[in-house]
């Protein structure tokens, strides 16, 4: 330890007298020594501290958070959907989303997947932190009795291995008779919980207002961050605003060219509520054979070559100029990146390619109400 320097005290009769004191000296260097010594150790234990919150930020998806403070809607605008993903395709598609910049996917109980996507987010290798990653479920139709909505959440919880979802909608505004089930075990045997047997099972009792406070209070409770509904109407919305403590942050609905929904969405927008896309691109792999196929039609072929840009793309970029988020699904890698927007054409995320006010009017002109999803004839 180098020597101290000499301490200088000025008498009050002006003059400089030296003290050179071996003991204090000795005295000072061991308090010095005390206090540098505590502050190695402090610092130590923080450098300790914030590098276990640095691995833990890091930690594979499959992380588990107890609870989750209610925060400010940040939604990415697009995501990739999960309806018909093969169970067998779910880790390759999961990973390769991921490594492309995917970071919204959307997902329901009723696709009958979320265990094998939970699988896929816990053994992800791309080294993205769960706190990046938005992730979407649904409330399925046997579940809207009050008691039994956050069992349903607890149950999707468990079969994505997360701790808490940054959403939960309400999946249709129509119950379902219940469907029992154990909590213990991940996945589903059978879709009885997606059957309303020709609308047999159908349950005209369950109270929507009573199903929304229950979904209030998983947000109060820190196991989603954020509520909303889908398939909703405006008259519906317009309800459930009178009595909803929390109002709904997003409505997922189908939109596409051919069913645009203008007024749906003006309401939407005038109320603060998100409008979500789904089948942005007119489900082509679930269609029926004699059902339109939006991908070949030639305003939208046309207009597509002339910007340089694929007709998925062409509808995602007038989902999005029209104030929408959007839910796309592939597995196909491709279909991935020009899902995204960023394959070799990156300018057209930044808005180097922006659909025109004639070409957005072109595209209004289709709009021919129709819905490839009809849920009143499955019920």
């Amino acid at each position: 330890f180098p020597p101290l320097p000499i301490t200088v005290v000025m008498t009050s009769g002006g003059r400089q007298q030296t003290i050179i004191n071996s003991l204090c000296n000795i005295k000072l260097r061991h308090i010095i020594l005390s206090v540098l010594g505590i502050f190695i150790l402090y610092s130590s234990r923080v450098a300790q501290h914030t590098n276990k919150i640095n691995k833990n930020n890091m930690m594979k998806m499959g992380s588990s958070f107890t609870s989750v403070a209610s925060t400010a809607f940040n939604m990415p605008k697009i995501g990739l959907g999960t309806l018909g993903l093969d169970p067998t395709e779910a880790k390759t598609t999961i990973n390769e989303a991921l490594s492309l910049g995917y970071r919204l996917f959307d997902c329901a109980p009723v696709y009958f997947n979320e265990n094998d996507i939970g699988d896929a987010f816990h053994e992800a290798t791309t080294g993205v932190p769960r706190s990046d990653v938005f992730i979407t479920s649904k409330l399925a139709g046997p579940f809207h009795r009050a008691e039994h909505v956050e069992p349903a959440l607890r149950k999707t919880l468990n079969d994505l291995r997360l701790g808490y979802l940054d959403l939960f909608l309400v999946h249709w505004p129509v119950a379902f008779k219940y469907v029992d089930f154990d909590p213990s075990i991940r996945g589903w045997d059978n879709e009885d919980i997606d059957d309303s047997e020709g609308g047999k099972n159908i349950d005209p009792t369950v109270s929507l207002r009573d199903t929304w406070h229950a979904m209030e209070s998983l947000v109060d409770k820190g196991l989603v961050k954020h509520i909303g509904v889908a398939n909703f109407p405006v008259m519906l919305l317009h309800d459930m605003l009178s009595y909803s403590r929390i109002p709904p942050a997003v409505n997922q609905v189908e939109i596409h060219p051919y069913n645009q929904q203008p007024t749906l969405l003006e309401y939407c927008n005038s109320r603060n509520i998100t409008v979500q896309a789904y089948s942005p691109l007119g489900t082509p792999g679930f269609k029926e054979s004699d059902e339109p196929h939006i991908l070949s039609d030639p305003v939208l072929n046309e207009m597509a070559r002339s910007k340089g840009i694929t007709v998925a793309q062409l509808c995602l970029q007038w989902s999005l100029q029209r104030g929408c988020s959007v839910i796309a699904k592939s597995s196909n890698i491709r279909h991935l990146e020009e899902n995204l927007l960023v394959n070799h054409k990156n300018e057209f995320v930044s808005g180097a390619v922006q659909l025109s006010s004639d070409e957005m009017d072109k595209i209004a002109a289709l709009d021919r109400g129709y819905r490839f999803f009809r849920p009143e004839e499955w019920w």
